[in-house]
């Protein structure tokens, strides 16, 4: 796997994230163990959004047999994850960020691959939102 993540790598749902820093498969246990220990330490107060999906089948040979009679079998799914890939987003207004940030860290222990917390920047909001009104006042005043 090489290069960074083109898609999934901005913050859509939530106010926190947990992004990728580094590339791997990521299984569906490995999804699981890190959403119930997010549930677990936020007591359901917020909203919690699992933003990778395990597509991709791993398969693999019982041991000790011949080579040739075709592929193995489906053993798990993996979700393939490049660096800048966001892997979970929380919200809701009981969420604080000191509270996001504990859950977070206690997911990224069930990850195999290197993460970091990151945050929505609510004055970057207001601001493209005060631009915005900007323009359109200035649109008025051109009619």
């Amino acid at each position: 796997m090489r290069g960074v993540a083109s898609k999934g790598n901005t913050i859509a749902f939530g106010q926190f994230a947990l992004q990728a820093q580094d590339c791997g498969w990521v299984t569906a246990r490995q999804i699981e163990a890190s959403r119930r220990a997010m549930t677990r330490y936020i007591k359901r107060g917020g909203q919690i959004w699992i933003r990778i999906f395990p597509d991709k089948p791993v398969t693999m040979r019982p041991a000790e047999t011949r080579m040739g009679s075709g592929k193995g079998n489906p053993e798990f799914w993996v979700a393939v994850v490049k660096p800048g890939r966001i892997l979970f987003e929380m919200g809701g207004e009981d969420i604080t960020e000191e509270t996001a940030k504990e859950a977070m860290r206690l997911a990224q222990y069930k990850l195999p691959v290197k993460t970091k917390f990151i945050s929505i920047d609510k004055n970057v909001e207001n601001s493209s939102k005060e631009n915005l009104n900007i323009k359109k006042s200035q649109e008025e005043v051109k009619q």
